[in-house]
């Protein structure tokens, strides 16, 4: 109990740094020293993230004697949570080391993650589905995505320019969702002192943060095409 209650303590801690700092990256200068900085306290943040929300889901359902099946569901979303966070977050780092690649790349430390991602959502979403928890039903299909194109990206050779800064800026719009989502679903409740919210309101992250990912695309696209031909 007492390494659950650290574990959690840290979740808290790295979850709320999470929130604070995550728009920073996105409202300054890509490239600066603020950009840089802040992304680097969001991707250590989202670290923390990841492992003690796994720790606390896998303690969750194999060790604690109180839960119920409506805890166990709530576990097995945050472990999800956990594989999303760490996924798009690795992804957003990883594409930055190899933005000049010229061919396929199959390093497993690079492969593994995207392909743990299609498959943990595939497994949540039938585990959904029988359980009828529809947070479990749907939300994985965002990681089932987001997973599919990250194999597609990482093997076949890249086709277009710049393609790491989309890929970048796509990773850590991915993470800033799974972020949010889970404040949405574990934290808003506890705050508002509501025992929960309405399931719509879970996917409102991903309504929102996904037009918000192909905007920035279609801007920056533009934005190089120009810069290109000047």
């Amino acid at each position: 109990m007492f390494f659950f209650s650290l574990f959690k303590i840290v979740h808290i801690v790295a979850g709320f740094t999470a929130l604070l700092v995550f728009w920073i990256p996105i409202v300054t200068k890509k490239g600066g020293k603020a950009h840089l900085r802040s992304g680097w306290v969001y991707v250590i943040a989202m670290g923390a993230v990841a492992v003690s929300a796994l720790f606390m889901g896998i303690w969750r359902i194999g060790f604690d004697p109180a839960k119920t099946a409506d805890s166990e569901a709530f576990a097995w979303f945050l472990i999800f949570i956990s594989i999303l966070s760490a996924a798009t977050a690795w992804y957003g780092v990883r594409v930055l080391r190899f933005k000049n690649r010229k061919a396929a790349h199959r390093q497993i430390v690079d492969v593994m993650f995207p392909a743990l991602l299609v498959g943990s959502g595939v497994a949540m979403s039938v585990y959904g589905a029988v359980t009828q928890f529809p947070l479990l039903t749907w939300f994985p299909l965002v990681g089932i995505f987001l997973g599919g194109s990250q194999l597609i990206y990482w093997l076949r050779a890249p086709r277009s320019r710049m393609h790491w800064w989309f890929e970048h800026m796509g990773g850590m719009l991915g993470c800033c969702i799974a972020t949010i989502t889970a404040f949405t679903v574990f934290g808003a409740p506890r705050l508002l002192s509501i025992s929960s919210v309405h399931p719509l309101v879970w996917f409102i992250p991903t309504i929102v943060l996904v037009p918000v990912i192909v905007g920035f695309s279609r801007y920056y696209r533009k934005k190089f095409a120009i810069s290109k031909s000047l």
